[in-house]
């Protein structure tokens, strides 16, 4: 708000107050509240639950004007002189509004602390941060005079009539709380029949708010609504709602500035290619832009695990970090434990189990929420074993082709299968059936559950119905078009029989999980090999052949991103998320490498060599440690990846061999070897 009419009647900024404008309230005289001399105003008080209680906003009139601002604030014996500053822009070369960004810098002042400092500037540059109007509503609210404040809605500019409807429900419905609160179970009545009701909301949240009738006890009645009552926070909750559906040029939303410097952390983090950082790093400064240095990047190899003796086929992190299982095709599942030494070189990583006990080749693995099951599929047969003892609990062959995908449940209540033959079964935690989803139209390649439990994406191929292909001719006859003495030819060999043309399509599904409705498809061109929900439930990740891992946004029901560059056509191929926010998107591929990506953007970030010859399978990002990740390939290997620094790489140096193409770790002596041996890790440059 102004205090005064921008004038530009000068080029030049006035540092020296006019001889009238020497100091007194920092906000209007007329009808407005003045500050005492700790810089709290008079009618309202200091900031009150996060909220300032002082002015609001609207223009004052101009200080060469009857009855405008005459004085600043008077600080330290001396007057501070109103500044009389040309145009509107903040500078010439820029579109910010200078009411508007002192206000937010007012506004910040209070929110600190600084209430002297507040008022200050709101008298050297005549702008208020609010009116008397909106600190009056903000104190109806807090002082729960629900009438006024509801009268006060219309002066605010809440003119729009659903706004304003809204804005009364959550008056009323805050009303009702306290008196239920307060026991004055007859007047909550009253204003659930002739408030709440009228306003034909949800019959269900209406039916809610009258059940709470019944609570014997102000406690029962918190906890049954998720409310914290009157002495809480409640009421600051509601003139945040509240504020939602008021004009922000009138009622400035809560901590506007902060928002903004928010906004635009998260912008500057979108944009760099290597941003790794966790939320609370003071990597973040106000003073400089925003840039991760890709040396802390994990591109480089500090392990390498070898004790299987055939192509590894997936790997899997435990939920804790401290374990890495992986399986493949020389029919066992290996759980490594990872040593709890920060740096690589002095880490041990620690052949935990070998589980062997498989008939065919391994091709699933994945860790219950507490880490204490892993289950490993190896053709239709789930296997489910104690990750302490190594002994194997149940065997479940319920499914009749492979099963190709295992995930626990984000609610610890169970797990869900599913393969090629079409089926999705749920289990409990002990691993008996206790749900099935029927038929799907698809030979399922691999499925995931979004954390949220809400959605169920799938993977995999459908057989579309035969179509008959035009007859042909059969025997001797020549080819359509071909030259031939069509009289000569026997009448067996000019018969004709039908012939089908067998058609596939390779789908993505997205199941609502609590109904199991299809609410979702998408058809792709290439065989899809994995699917990987993000934290945020709000992408999967679909890696599928020919050659491009897609990113497809859940809400939107749109592709968000596609990642090209590695090399896909006729293997299983897994890729995921990784980083502190799974900013990174990671993938092998069949000539050998590991590509990494940045999320959002699709730039590809590092192509990384080191694994032999064949295709690398899988990727896993270790879910504690985002600096670190596992890759796994048909060369036999497991390799842990991680950002390695220059004084690491020297310390390294000195305890590895000459030749450090060929460094790898203490673990490949003792392959095949009994559970519980020890292989240490070596960095290599």
């Amino acid at each position: 708000m102004r205090l005064q009419s921008d004038q530009a009647s000068s080029s030049s900024t006035s540092l020296a107050a006019p001889s009238n404008s020497l100091a007194g309230s920092s906000t209007p005289i007329q009808g407005s509240n003045s500050f005492n001399s700790n810089g709290h105003s008079n009618g309202t008080g200091p900031t009150t639950n996060g909220f300032s209680n002082g002015l609001t906003n609207g223009t004052g009139p101009s200080n060469s004007t009857p009855g405008s601002l005459k004085n600043g604030v008077i600080k330290h014996n001396k007057n501070v002189a109103h500044v009389s500053l040309p145009g509107r822009k903040l500078f010439s070369d820029s579109n910010v509004d200078r009411e508007e960004f002192v206000r937010l810098v007012v506004q910040s002042l209070r929110d600190v602390g600084y209430i002297e400092s507040a008022a200050t500037l709101e008298a050297e540059s005549g702008y208020t941060m609010e009116s008397t109007e909106v600190a009056e509503f903000r104190n109806y609210v807090m002082e729960a005079s629900w009438e006024q404040a509801e009268a006060a809605l219309i002066r605010l500019g809440v003119t729009d009539e659903d706004n304003l409807m809204e804005s009364r429900f959550l008056i009323s419905q805050q009303k009702y709380l306290e008196l239920l609160e307060n026991r004055n179970t007859t007047a909550a009545l009253m204003v659930l029949r002739n408030e709440l009701a009228p306003h034909h909301v949800d019959p269900e949240h209406l039916y809610t708010l009258s059940s709470l009738i019944m609570c014997s006890t102000p406690e029962d009645l918190r906890h049954r609504a998720g409310w914290d009552g009157s002495r809480g926070n409640s009421r600051t909750r509601l003139l945040s709602n509240l504020q939602k559906h008021i004009p922000s040029a009138v009622m400035i939303p809560q901590r506007r500035f902060l928002t903004l410097l928010e906004q635009s952390r998260l912008w500057q983090q979108q944009r760099c290619p290597y941003h790794n950082s966790p939320p609370d790093s003071m990597s973040f400064s106000l003073y400089r832009d925003h840039h991760c240095d890709s040396s802390c990047f994990p591109n480089t190899t500090t392990t390498i695990l070898e004790i299987h003796t055939d192509e590894v086929w997936n790997i899997e992190w435990s939920h804790s970090g401290e374990y890495l299982a992986s399986a493949g095709k020389d029919k066992s599942a290996i759980i490594w434990r990872v040593g709890p030494e920060k740096e690589p070189a002095q880490r041990e990583y620690t052949q935990h189990l070998v589980l062997r006990d498989h008939q065919y080749p391994v091709g699933c693995i994945s860790w219950s929420l507490d880490d204490s099951i892993l289950f490993t599929s190896s053709e239709n047969h789930i296997k489910m074993w104690n990750t302490r003892s190594g002994l194997c609990m149940r065997t479940i062959e319920t499914h009749t082709e492979t099963v190709t995908a295992i995930r626990w449940l984000p609610d610890n209540s169970g797990f869900m299968s599913a393969g090629l033959d079409r089926r999705i079964l749920i289990w409990d935690p002990e691993g008996n059936q206790r749900d099935s989803w029927g038929m799907a139209p698809i030979r399922v390649t691999d499925l995931d559950v979004s954390p949220n439990m809400t959605k169920v994406v799938a993977v995999g191929v459908i057989h579309l119905p035969p179509i008959p292909h035009p007859p042909t001719s059969t025997g001797n006859s020549p080819a359509p078009g071909a030259r031939g003495d069509s009289a000569s030819q026997s009448p067996q060999s000019q018969s004709h029989t039908p012939s089908y043309i067998v058609k596939a399509e390779n789908r993505m599904i997205v199941y609502d999980l609590a109904t199991k409705h299809q609410i979702a498809s998408l058809r792709l061109d290439g065989e899809t090999t994995s699917v990987r929900v993000s934290r945020d439930s709000r992408y999967a990740l679909i890696s599928h052949a020919p050659d491009e891992v897609l990113l497809w946004d859940l809400s939107l029901s749109r592709i968000a991103c596609k990642y090209t560059g590695q090399k896909q056509g006729r293997h299983v191929i897994r890729s995921c998320y990784g980083g502190v926010d799974g900013n990174f998107v990671a993938s092998g591929s069949e000539d050998g490498n590991v590509y990494v990506w940045h999320r959002d953007s699709g730039a590809l970030l590092e192509v990384l060599s080191g694994h032999g010859e064949g295709s690398v399978n899988a990727v896993a990002w270790n879910p504690t440690n985002e600096w670190m990740f596992a890759s796994c390939s048909d060369d036999k290997t497991i390799r842990i990846w991680e950002a390695v620094t220059p004084g690491m790489l020297e310390a390294a140096a000195a305890s590895t061999p000459a030749d450090k193409d060929t460094v790898m770790s203490d673990s490949a002596s003792v392959a095949g070897s009994s559970k519980n041996e020890k292989g240490k890790g070596k960095v290599t440059s």
